[in-house]
C-alpha cells in the first residue's frame, strides 16, 4: 500500500537522479613559475581540489578540462597518479577534454583519462623531454665582468651558463632527460594499449599533431567538447558541477607578502616564462 502511494508522489528525479559531472579545470603550466615559484598547476596546490571532485554527490564522471603546453614532469606525474588513485578507489570513469592544447606535460594529463577528446584544431603531443637556457660567457667577458664559483663537489656547478658547455656535463643531462622520457613513454604506452596505432619513431620524438591527426594515430578517442560528449553519453538532463582551484590574486600580484615592486617584477618573470612555453605551440 505504502509503496503504491510513493510512486502517486513527485519522486522521479529522487529515484532516479539525473547524472552528475563533476569538471575539473586542468589549465596553464605545470609546475612552480617564476624566481618565488608562485602559480602553475602543481600536485599540492590541486590535492584539495581533485578530492573536491572526486566526493561531489551522485557522482557519475570526473571530466577533465585540459589546457596546458606541460611543464614539469614530476608535478604531471603527481597529478595524474592523484586521479588515477581515486578513480580506482572510486570507480568513477575520468574522461579528458582538451582545449587549445595538451602537450608533453600537458598530454601526461591526459592519459590519466579513460577516454580522451579534442576540438579538431587542438594541438596534442610533444611526447618528450627538453632542457632550454643560455649561455652568457662572451657577454660577462665583454662587460669584463670575473666569474667566482666556489664548490664542494665538482659537480655542483655542472651548466653554469657563465661557463662554456662541458660535453661530459651535456651526457650527463641526456642520459637525466632520456630516463624521464621513458617514463613519459611507458605512461603512454600503459594508459592508451591497443588503441595506439602508429610506431614508437613516430609518437615519441617530440612530434606535435591536430586533434584529427591524433584521433588517427590513437593519442585521443575522438573530437569533441565537454558538455556535448557527455550529455550524449548520460543524457540531456546531465548536470555540471566546476571544481576549481582556489587562488588569490592579490597575494599572487604581491608575491606573498613582498613588496608591491617587487611582487609585480617577480610575477612578470613568472609571466614571460609561461608565455614561451604557450608560444612553442603558436598560441
Amino acid at each position: 500500500m505504502f509503496d503504491k502511494f510513493l510512486k502517486l508522489l513527485p519522486l522521479k528525479r529522487f529515484r532516479n537522479p539525473d547524472p552528475v559531472v563533476a569538471v575539473l579545470r586542468l589549465h596553464g603550466v605545470i609546475g612552480r613559475m617564476g624566481p618565488v615559484g608562485s602559480g602553475g598547476l602543481t600536485h599540492n596546490g590541486l590535492e584539495k581540489t581533485i578530492e573536491k571532485a572526486f566526493s561531489v554527490k551522485r557522482l557519475s564522471v570526473v571530466a577533465l578540462s585540459i589546457n596546458s603546453p606541460g611543464g614539469s614532469p614530476v608535478q604531471s606525474s603527481l597529478i595524474a597518479r592523484r586521479i588515477r588513485e581515486l578513480a580506482e578507489e572510486k570507480d568513477i570513469p575520468v574522461y579528458g577534454f582538451v582545449e587549445d592544447v595538451a602537450a608533453s606535460g600537458g598530454y601526461w594529463l591526459a592519459c590519466a583519462a579513460d577516454e580522451i577528446f579534442a576540438d579538431e584544431n587542438s594541438i596534442i603531443g610533444s611526447i618528450g623531454v627538453i632542457s632550454s637556457g643560455f649561455g652568457f660567457t662572451e657577454a660577462i667577458e665583454k662587460l669584463g665582468v670575473e666569474r667566482r664559483v666556489h664548490t664542494s663537489g665538482k659537480n655542483k656547478a655542472m651548466l653554469d651558463p657563465f661557463q662554456p658547455e662541458d660535453p661530459k656535463e651535456i651526457e650527463k643531462l641526456t642520459a637525466i632527460q632520456k630516463e624521464i622520457h621513458e617514463s613519459f613513454k611507458n605512461l603512454v604506452k600503459e594508459r592508451r594499449g591497443e588503441r595506439i596505432k602508429a610506431g614508437e619513431e613516430e609518437l615519441f620524438e617530440g612530434d606535435i599533431w591536430t586533434g584529427r591527426g591524433a584521433e588517427a594515430i590513437g593519442l585521443i578517442d575522438g573530437l569533441g567538447e565537454l558538455r556535448s560528449v557527455m550529455k550524449k553519453r548520460l543524457g540531456e538532463k546531465t548536470r555540471f558541477r566546476n571544481v576549481s582551484q582556489r587562488t588569490n590574486p592579490i597575494r599572487r600580484l604581491l608575491g606573498g607578502g613582498e613588496s608591491r615592486l617587487r611582487g609585480q617584477l617577480l610575477t612578470g618573470a613568472a609571466v614571460l616564462e609561461e608565455w614561451s612555453l604557450w608560444k612553442r605551440y603558436g598560441l
